[in-house]
């Protein structure tokens, strides 16, 4: 494979022909063979910022793209040495397995030989190789997703980017190829940048996470970080439930005004030992039970407990909150 690149993005912004401003300037820098997760809602600007970088978007007057040592801000998107796998994954369907995976090299001019050679030691990194020859339409979406994969690596690209890769799969072949994803990308080496809008998928999948918003980087680092120490409340809450009481049985009880915590930093326990609280809801997860509780004034947050759990509907716990951050 290629040596893996630093990406630069200096004073990047997007501003669409009606005046509608897409990206916010932000710089921003990616590390030779760092998986970089883009996170946030739909229309946060996570996408666009991706293809700037594949050069299917320009950048506003001022931004610069740097790959390395090599400023691409006015390189065409096929000169940029990029390999791109789409939500649709856009493969061939005239095409077999191998067909596909080897059309980045027909066009270059490789040498059959050599196609069929590159070709067979990508199919085997992906675990396509009995599928060589199978016709598009009947693979599985995951499997779909491997030859798309294999086609945007086979041509050693400089870059990898990948715009919600898992979307169009159900829930459970989306959990293992998560796995299989973060495998094949730590083996390769190479600089990635994913779009994703799965709090999941990123903190699975990128070695740092940028949370976007409203076409602004919110915060960028590692997955941990930024979910036991979210710069704002958007953050928290897109990395998953934050919940967040007040008043007085808190200022009673911690001394403080306001908290903020997880569900799974709550403990529950039989009435008289934390927060008063009354069970409103209870779901079984398998692994855990989720409970939705009530505090007498009404606050609403969320606990996680073990599945042998008892409590039901009805119920008065106590709520013992001792990891909580003051708000």
């Amino acid at each position: 494979m290629t040596h893996p690149l630093t990406i630069r993005l200096d004073n990047c912004a997007k501003t669409w022909p009606d005046g509608t401003r897409a990206l916010a300037p932000l710089n921003l820098s990616i590390d030779a063979g760092e998986t970089l997760a883009l996170l946030g809602p739909s229309g946060c600007g996570k996408t666009t910022l991706l293809r700037m970088i594949c050069g299917l978007e320009s950048a506003d007057e001022g931004g610069r793209i740097r790959f390395g040592d090599d400023d691409v801000t006015q390189v065409a998107p096929e000169a940029r040495g990029v390999g791109v796998v789409f939500q649709g994954y856009a493969l061939f369907p005239n095409m077999n397995v191998a067909g596909n995976v080897g059309y980045g090299l027909k066009i270059r001019g490789v040498d059959a030989a050599s196609r069929r050679r590159r070709v067979a030691e990508m199919l085997e990194l992906v675990e396509l190789e009995a599928l060589a020859e199978r016709r598009i339409d009947q693979l599985s979406g995951g499997q779909r997703q491997r030859v798309a994969l294999a086609r945007a690596i086979t041509i050693e690209p400089r870059v990898l980017l990948l715009d919600e890769p898992l979307t169009a799969l159900d829930a459970r072949l989306r959990q293992q190829l998560r796995v299989d994803l973060a495998k094949l990308l730590k083996t390769l080496g190479i600089t990635c940048v994913i779009v994703t809008h799965d709090q999941e998928e990123a903190m699975m999948l990128g070695d740092r996470v940028a949370v976007m918003s409203a076409g602004r980087l919110e915060q960028l680092g590692a997955p941990e970080t930024l979910y036991r120490d979210p710069a704002s409340p958007f953050v928290a809450d897109f990395l998953g439930t934050l919940c967040r009481l007040e008043g007085g049985e808190v200022a009673t009880r911690h001394g403080v005004a306001a908290l903020t915590f997880r569900p799974h930093e709550v403990e529950l326990a039989p009435p008289g030992r934390g927060l008063p609280a009354c069970v409103q809801a209870r779901f079984f997860l398998g692994s855990h039970i989720r409970f939705e509780l009530a505090l007498a004034d009404g606050q609403r947050f969320t606990a996680l407990a073990a599945p042998d759990a008892i409590w039901q509907p009805g119920d008065i716990v106590s709520a013992l909150i001792e990891q909580a951050r003051v708000a």
